[in-house]
């Protein structure tokens, strides 16, 4: 199961999937509700009810093993619907992302290109449902940019994920994952106190989080690998799409990952 995060959309994994059928998988990717879709019925971002939410549907499309693959915000859903069942994950793979609550420094140089104003711009009420729309392409234009690092990104698929979040439906659903950080902390805090056994793989891009991905999960689970993809930024599966993809097919292969 792979799980984006914001801004993007399932062509984030569009370079993944081919590898992961070649080794044997059945990939499946999944949008939550409201990153670059609208959200539906769903009210609550809190990342442990969309957790729920995916697990009973998981449940009702009978996957009962299955491993997780989670990029961003898609990383932290990832995480809680792990500990949330234990007995289906087989591995979970975390891709540039640290969990609410969690203190962790960003190394260089990826500290110096990592944005550090969304999360408290977005957090702000009514701030960016007023200055957002009508400026989409600054907006998330920007942090596409500056959280890609030197390497950046393919300019066709940028201007994808700009137009997938120029809905008011959308950018009010995104702003909610950022606004439910003291529900999401608390939840995040419940996780350090009895740590998750499932292998976890833990990636981060150089000129991002790095290695502060694997160090922020190391208070959460008790077997994590770290991986840095040297010339990534916030999006390895995108910049550098075959080493990300082997190790991702590596470490799955090596856990007996699959979908029964």
């Amino acid at each position: 199961m792979l799980v984006h995060g914001w801004p993007v959309t399932e062509l984030h994994w569009q370079d993944l999937l081919p590898f992961l059928r070649r080794s044997g998988f059945a990939p499946v990717p999944v949008t939550l509700p409201g990153l670059g879709r609208p959200a539906g019925s769903t009210t609550s971002f809190r990342k442990s009810d969309l957790a729920a939410l995916l697990g009973n549907e998981l449940s009702e499309r009978g996957l009962t093993r299955f491993s997780l693959v989670g990029h961003d915000w898609g990383g932290t859903v990832a995480l809680l619907l792990a500990a949330a069942m234990p007995e289906a994950v087989n591995a979970i793979v975390i891709e540039e992302e640290i969990l609410p609550g969690i203190d962790v420094d960003i190394p260089v140089p990826g500290a110096a290109h990592y944005p550090s104003w969304h999360g408290p711009f977005n957090r702000e009420s009514g701030l960016a449902e007023q200055l957002v729309p009508g400026r989409e392409h600054a907006y998330y234009g920007t942090f596409l940019r500056q959280s890609a690092g030197p390497a950046g990104l393919d300019a066709e698929t940028v201007r994808s994920y700009i137009d997938a979040y120029t809905t008011h439906d959308v950018l009010a659903a995104g702003l909610g994952y950022y606004r439910t950080r003291a529900d999401d902390i608390t939840d995040v805090q419940r996780l350090q106190q009895n740590p998750i056994h499932t292998p976890v793989l833990a990636i981060g891009g150089r000129y991002a989080i790095g290695t502060a991905v694997a160090d922020g999960l190391r208070t959460l689970a008790t077997d994590v690998t770290g991986l840095v993809l040297e010339h990534s930024g916030h999006y390895p599966a995108e910049q550098e799409p075959e080493p990300t993809a082997q190790a991702i097919t590596d470490f799955l292969q090596q856990h007996h990952a699959g979908i029964e």
